[in-house]
């Protein structure tokens, strides 16, 4: 695929009381596996059909005690309307060595064992380097100083267990050898020879409680245990695992709900100086800007329509569906659109274009006058399905060259598909939610989840350069990565 790279989840007793004469009301308490509840059990037709109920000190019977209590107590987290976050926080970075994707701290397994992972709704599956045949370097790399680069080990976790080919997350049956062999998977990504292969596995994903008490969560979920990758990921790109967050029942958003650990839903919020938040269960806020998903049965994603664009002073009146893909640094658009919106911009800028510079993927590139503050910049805004507007407080890139200082319109012509890329959500805190089937946003600073009034409104008619990711132009060539939109 022609794209440039870009990589930039009991009964209770009751007592009656009378002040006068008390009275003590009381309630008999079987156990959920005792003689008295299988004898109703076999008669009624609940809990387990005749003849598997669980013999008493079996494996069976204290896995299925387990089981019970972790669906009970995922249930009382979903009703609770807390959210969840990982072990670590639920703060997020954005790192320009590391391809200006955002990036967190994941926990897995028994002991747990900490992954930096990119995070990317246009893919589903959360995998990790694992029992590697051949992974990026943990080594010797221009970012092993700074971060220390795990590899997964299935037989170093006690709570790890390989999924077989009759589970039903297996998409991969033909490949099989057998009923109970393990399962394979392979993933393609839209970047040139880029992709990911290995078996799941099932493990623990240490979370927490996004409440005052803090509590500690234990979600088992099944994840790619990445042997083999290729293309971008053995360089810059997700070079310790890729969380996909997708709406494929694979993703760890999807297990979290469906086991009733969470609500159908989560955020993830930008901010201007490079740090986030992410939050599984989160639903938004009613003053929250929203658009509907246009769902694909068979291969749902987070796609969206955008009805209009304005550029500056000029509104451009289009219907263009695009996904909205954190996996992707910067925002790619198809023509005629890509040409209408470039040379909109490009009609409004008074600093001068420079001529193509092969080291630079973006086509519309501008002298930085000496005064920042002199350039008129124009501003952009996306107008949603349903009349909702987004303001784009980061359409530039600016570059930082050997001489002088060099600002960019942060698209992309596309080859493939419209994507709105991180870049244009910077700013927000972006709400997926996959129970309403809408996308929300709403203004954030990101170190206040809450605070609405963190991002100053820009003017329309700003002189003043809006924010902007810098880069320094070795930085971005050895960067441009891009992932997202996963071919299974």
């Amino acid at each position: 695929m022609n794209y440039f790279h870009i990589f930039l989840i009991t009964l209770l007793p009751i007592w009656g009381l009378n002040s006068c004469n008390a009275r003590i009301f009381t309630l008999e308490m079987h156990h959920r596996f005792s003689e008295p509840v299988k004898k109703w059990s076999e008669t009624a037709g609940n809990f387990f059909p005749v003849g598997n109920w669980p013999e008493k000190g079996s494996i069976e019977y204290y896995a299925q005690l387990a089981d019970h209590d972790r669906l009970r107590r995922g249930r009382r987290l979903s009703e609770s309307d807390s959210s969840l976050t990982f072990s670590d926080g639920n703060s997020t970075f954005r790192i320009s060595s590391l391809g200006f994707l955002h990036y967190t701290t994941v926990s897995l397994g028994t002991p747990g064992m900490k992954f930096l992972v990119a995070l990317d709704t246009g893919s589903d599956l959360f995998w990790v380097p694992c029992d590697c045949n051949k992974c990026a370097p943990n080594e010797d790399t221009p970012y092993s100083s700074d971060f220390e680069l795990s590899i997964y080990n299935p037989q170093g976790s006690s709570t790890s267990k390989k999924v077989t080919c009759n589970n039903s997350l297996c998409a991969h049956r033909n490949r099989c050898l057998g009923t109970f062999s393990h399962c394979p998977y392979a993933v393609s990504y839209i970047s040139s020879e880029t992709s990911t292969s290995g078996i799941l596995v099932e493990d623990i994903l240490h979370l927490k409680t996004e409440d005052s008490d803090q509590e500690l969560v234990e979600a088992h979920i099944v994840f790619g245990c990445g042997q083999v990758q290729t293309g971008s990921f053995l360089d810059v790109a997700a070079p310790n695992g890729l969380f996909g967050l997708g709406m494929e029942k694979i993703s760890v958003p999807s297990i979290l709900s469906s086991e009733g650990y969470i609500a159908d839903s989560f955020s993830m919020c930008f901010g201007h100086d490079g740090t986030g938040r992410i939050n599984f269960g989160d639903k938004g806020s009613l003053d929250q800007g929203e658009t509907p998903f246009n769902l694909n049965q068979l291969h749902p994603t987070y796609n969206i329509t955008v009805t209009q664009t304005r550029v500056g002073t000029t509104l451009i009146d289009l219907e263009l569906t695009a996904l909205f893909d954190s996996g992707t640094s910067f925002t790619y658009l198809l023509d005629p659109t890509y040409t209408r919106f470039s040379e909109s911009f490009h009609s409004q800028v008074q600093d001068r274009r420079r001529p193509p510079d092969p080291r630079i993927p973006f086509e519309y590139c501008y002298d930085m006058s000496p005064d920042a503050n002199t350039s008129l910049v124009p501003t952009v805004g996306l107008t949603m399905n349903g009349g909702g507007q987004l303001a784009v407080y980061d359409p530039i890139i600016v570059i930082s060259t050997q001489h002088d200082l060099v600002y960019c319109l942060a698209i992309v012509k596309s080859a493939e598909l419209n994507i709105i890329g991180q870049n244009f959500m910077t700013g927000y805190r972006v709400v997926f939610d996959r129970e309403k089937l809408i996308l929300g946003w709403k203004k954030s600073s990101c170190y206040d989840i809450e605070d609405s009034n963190a991002v100053p409104a820009k003017s329309h008619n700003s002189t003043t350069a809006p924010p902007a990711l810098a880069a320094g132009l070795a930085n971005l060539e050895s960067s441009f990565q891009h992932t997202g939109c996963s071919y299974i």
